[in-house]
């Protein structure tokens, strides 16, 4: 059994193709909204962003959706175990397939992102990891109809995907930018991630002047990446 603990939740990868990573937990720790009613976490995996923003805002409702039935049947376990289970529901469901009931204030996903890479030959892992022009399409044309007015949608991806989508979302879909946060491993050294908040309404969300460092040398993480996360993991 493969079990990840946190201060508040343990999060079990057993049998998941993807395990807890430096993206999503960054992701479940920077995304906001101002005081969010209800979030949405696309792709939840092991539902480790969910349980983070559940953490994060104690008022808040947090759907959960997975196309992968067996990792949206591990995410509801990790829920269903967790201090938050009230307040997470996790759905075995495509986002093209997802019908909500209510709009979102805040919208978030760790999506797969190798648009053009070879497609591995273990299926489950190809679907976690690689998407097409089709679901970022799908992805953006889902938010501008079911964020709330001042609502985010709030994604981590690598630079030049975030730059081609924060385009396509401006020019195609009228949303607006509300901020960019960009992620070095190290001090002086180009950005490995980006995390894009666009909505409906231009505000602040993200300072697109700061950028977080995750190590100050290798093998010591950066006081800033212990900061933001030291509600969350048990090292810091």
């Amino acid at each position: 059994m493969s079990i990840f603990r946190f201060k508040a939740f343990r999060v079990d990868q057993t049998g998941t193709t993807m395990k807890v990573n430096t993206d999503g937990v960054l992701l479940g720790a920077v995304a906001s909204a101002p005081h969010p009613d209800r979030i949405l976490d696309i792709g939840t995996g092991t539902g480790v962003i969910g349980l983070m923003l559940a953490q994060r805002f104690p008022r808040s409702e947090v759907e959960a959706i997975e196309i992968d039935p067996l990792a949206a049947e591990l995410a509801g376990r990790n829920v269903a175990g967790s201090a938050f289970a009230k307040r997470i529901t996790v759905q075995a469901v495509a986002l093209a397939d997802f019908q909500p009931a209510d709009p979102f204030d805040l919208i978030v996903s760790n999506p797969p992102f190798f648009l053009h890479a070879l497609k591995n030959h273990d299926q489950r892992r190809t679907t976690s990891r690689h998407a097409d022009v089709a679901f970022y399409t799908d992805l953006l044309g889902f938010a501008a109809r079911w964020l709330t007015a001042r609502g985010s949608l709030q994604l981590i991806l690598p630079v030049p995907l975030a730059a081609w989508l924060e385009q396509r979302a401006v020019d195609e879909y009228g949303l607006c930018v509300q901020g960019v946060l960009d992620i070095r491993s190290f001090a002086g050294h180009p950005p490995i991630r980006r995390i894009l908040a666009i909505g409906k309404v231009k505000t602040t969300l993200l300072d697109r002047n700061d950028d977080l460092v995750i190590y100050e040398r290798p093998g010591a993480h950066s006081v800033a990446y212990q900061t933001l996360l030291k509600d969350f993991f048990l090292a810091f």
